[in-house]
């Protein structure tokens, strides 16, 4: 009876997530005529803003430059030359990689040099939306325009004055940190021309993980002449240039596809999702395909607040990205082709960023895709003996610190979760937590002293114990709700290390040695970064990782002696000037970092201590000041739609302090009215009466036309549907 009661508990639980139905909003609505994928292209933003699918293999778009730290995405937008265009890219990140098999339409006299193939362009004529992007290109006199499917792309090039129309196919390129990187990360580069049409390879390249891709590149015009241009050196891939027969005004159409297993593997992939020659066809069914999934939240407000919420949903929903072809098959972590076990296989996971609310936000807007990309990461973390700390590819590329794939496992069982195995996820969890690996853990260390000591670690060690703990408790949140007494026990022990690193003295988590000693010198606003400068923090400093504690704020508070001193702590850390030409500590007001993540949750700490008109004016200061509609509209990178799920959810009035606890905090919402139509067919109706650029503050919250005084709301609350009512005011 008990195994039956379960089972119909479990039945409905699933229904609740994934819905019986499917919520899309007004259909009659084009949501994507407020996304701007221009937002964050310039500089450190580093978004792009070609064309790609929800959760797509494949990103189209022009490529401004390769070589050093300001072209992790290939593209800034204040630059006059496009070099081509690749087929995939990364969002948002600080690292550089994919940017495969560069494309570049040419016209009359062969070219001698790459500088001399790539183009000025009217800048007025680029256009971007979801699924479609479109520049007129000055030297070859040639319209591009870009289009894509899950894995392939579609390229149209309309060439106004063709003399010897060709294009370029340039397979040794890649974002690289230096030029003798660029020169030199493709190791094998073997192609094929199959027939006068068709072009298939495989490349094989390593810059942030060692990355092979296979393609099959047709055309819509027979091929009537091919060039491969010198290697220069240091080179294994090739450059090829290959000549078409066009009139004046004559459009050239290429479709390219990808795939992580063979050349097969692209094929099946082409003629699944793009059978024949219709570019306009694709462009509508990827618009449709991205109204799907913008439609299911419905905003109120002002056209810029539209154009900043849609595209920071349209940002959050690039990844993680499906890398395993239409039959399910996949390269592991082991260079082994398997079969995903749901049929799809996820990869870009910028974990230690996204845990902190863009994973929270797909388990309220997007379920129907949690229990895959927890799956996914499990399938990774048996392969290479611990979960995700950064995947991409299917490879691990052991960026950041601790282990939050911890985290997001441990969330979506909280909230109920159950289209993965429980006991196999928890298994990797605790050899994710318990077993040393190069590079990122220390385990031996971290149980023998309480922390990782700061003369025994590298760098980072005030970040890596602090980062850990979290994970710690995640395990054993995890192991509590399984039964799991002894785990549980274990896990929840070391989830209070971190009051091993808190110097009463100072009111600071500073780094620690391993006699007990506290580090010195010591200055709580020098930065650290473990690539560049060093030191002990993680892309921050004292004054932001202090307040890393997102499990047990109260325990925190009560460290620093109260909620009085504490708040006095908070006001000093938005006061103080920080000064720093760290790149990704970014977006200051004090030394409060909103460009960059150990900062996104501090703000609603002010909540927690009981002084949330504190919290409600800092939302409000942060939203005026780091997020705009424009190319340089963001203060850091978007770090895979961590930026954009902050906005989202701040904008909605809430946000996930402690993701996996299931309770959101409150801040105060940012537009008149917001409404999540959830997919198992219920509406969550965010409503701010009163709202303007005084009325700010939150007077009383009712939940379903009931008072309710909690500081948070639950996801179980979110879910079920209903109406959450703020009644603004401009007093405090």
């Amino acid at each position: 009876m008990k195994k039956l009661y379960l089972s119909i508990l479990s039945l409905m639980l699933t229904l609740q997530i994934t819905g019986c139905k499917s919520n899309q909003g007004n259909r009659s609505i084009d949501y994507t005529q407020y996304v701007n994928p221009f937002i964050g292209n310039a500089d450190n933003g580093h978004t792009f803003p070609g064309a790609t699918t929800p959760f797509g293999m494949v990103q189209a778009s022009p490529v401004t430059g390769a070589v050093g730290w300001r072209y992790c995405s290939e593209y800034v937008y204040g630059d006059s030359l496009i070099w081509g265009f690749t087929q995939t890219h990364l969002n948002g990140t600080g690292c550089m990689d994919l940017g495969d098999i560069l494309v570049m339409p040419v016209n009359g006299k062969r070219l001698k040099s790459l500088e001399d193939f790539r183009s000025g362009f009217d800048k007025k004529s680029e256009r971007a939306t979801p699924g479609y992007y479109s520049v007129e290109l000055n030297k070859p006199d040639t319209k591009a325009e870009l289009t894509a499917t899950t894995h392939a792309a579609m390229h149209r090039y309309t060439f106004h004055s063709p003399d010897s129309a060709s294009l370029l196919i340039d397979l040794q390129h890649g974002p690289s940190w230096n030029e003798k990187q660029y020169h030199s990360h493709v190791s094998l580069c073997e192609t094929k021309w199959e027939d006068e049409y068709t072009l298939s390879g495989h490349v094989r390249n390593s810059v942030w993980v060692d990355q092979d891709y296979f393609f099959v590149m047709k055309f819509d015009h027979p091929v009537i002449d091919t060039l491969n241009l010198k290697k220069l050196e240091g080179e294994v891939g090739k450059r090829i240039i290959a000549t078409f027969k066009l009139n004046k005004d004559e459009q050239l159409l290429m479709k390219v596809a990808l795939s992580t297993t063979n050349v097969e593997g692209a094929r099946k992939n082409l003629m699944k999702e793009i059978i024949d020659w219709n570019f306009d066809k694709v462009k509508r069914d990827a618009k449709d395909t991205w109204n799907s999934y913008l439609g299911r939240i419905d905003v109120t407000g002002t056209n810029d607040e539209k154009i900043n919420f849609y595209t920071s949903f349209y940002h959050a929903l690039i990844q993680p990205n499906q890398i395993s072809d239409v039959d399910g098959m996949y390269r592991n972590a082991a260079d082994s082709i398997v079969k995903a076990e749901t049929g799809k296989f996820y990869s870009t996971f910028s974990l230690w960023d996204t845990y902190r609310a863009a994973h929270p936000f797909y388990t309220i807007v997007v379920p129907e895709k949690v229990d895959e990309f927890v799956s996914s990461m499990v399938e990774q973390g048996e392969v290479q003996g611990f979960l995700p700390i950064w995947a991409l590819w299917g490879k691990e590329n052991y960026c950041m610190v601790a282990n939050h794939g911890v985290s997001v496992v441990a969330e979506a069982y909280r909230k109920g979760f159950r289209g993965f195995d429980a006991e196999r996820a928890f298994n990797i969890i605790k050899r994710t937590q318990t077993e040393s690996h190069k590079l990122k853990s220390n385990w031996e260390d971290y149980m023998k002293y309480g922390y990782l000591p700061s003369d025994k670690t590298p760098a980072e060690s005030v970040s890596s114990t602090l980062e850990s703990v979290y994970d710690d408790y995640a395990a054993a949140d995890m192991a509590k709700r399984m039964g799991k007494k002894k785990d549980a026990e274990y896990f929840g022990k070391r989830a209070d290390f971190y009051k091993n690193l808190f110097d009463t003295q100072t009111g600071f988590m500073r780094p620690r040695n391993s006699d007990g000693s506290w580090k010195s010198p010591f200055n709580p606003s020098m930065v650290g970064h473990s690539e560049s400068v060093g030191g002990d923090y993680t892309e921050g400093n004292a004054w932001q990782y202090t307040w890393h504690v997102q499990h047990d704020i109260p325990g925190l508070i009560k460290l620093f002696g109260g909620n009085d001193k504490f708040i006095t702590k908070l006001d000093s850390l938005f006061t103080l000037e920080l000064k720093t030409e760290q790149a990704d500590v970014t977006g200051l007001i004090g030394q409060y970092a909103h460009g960059n993540e150990p900062s996104h949750h501090v703000a609603y700490l002010y909540t927690m201590a009981g002084k949330p008109e504190r919290t409600q004016e800092l939302i409000r200061e942060i939203f005026d000041k780091f997020y705009k509609p424009k190319p340089d509209g963001l203060s850091g990178n978007d770090d895979c739609g961590q930026m954009s799920a902050w906005y989202m959810l701040s904008a909605m009035g809430f946000y996930p302090v402690d993701p996996v606890s299931g309770n959101y905090i409150f801040g105060a919402p940012q537009m008149p009215k917001i409404v999540i139509n959830l997919q198992n067919g219920k509406k969550f109706t965010i409503i701010a009466k009163g709202i303007s650029k005084e009325n700010k503050y939150v007077k009383s919250i009712t939940l379903n036309g009931e008072k309710y005084d909690k500081n948070y709301i639950t996801h179980e609350d979110i879910i079920g549907g209903g109406n959450l009512t703020f009644q603004m005011t401009s007093k405090k």
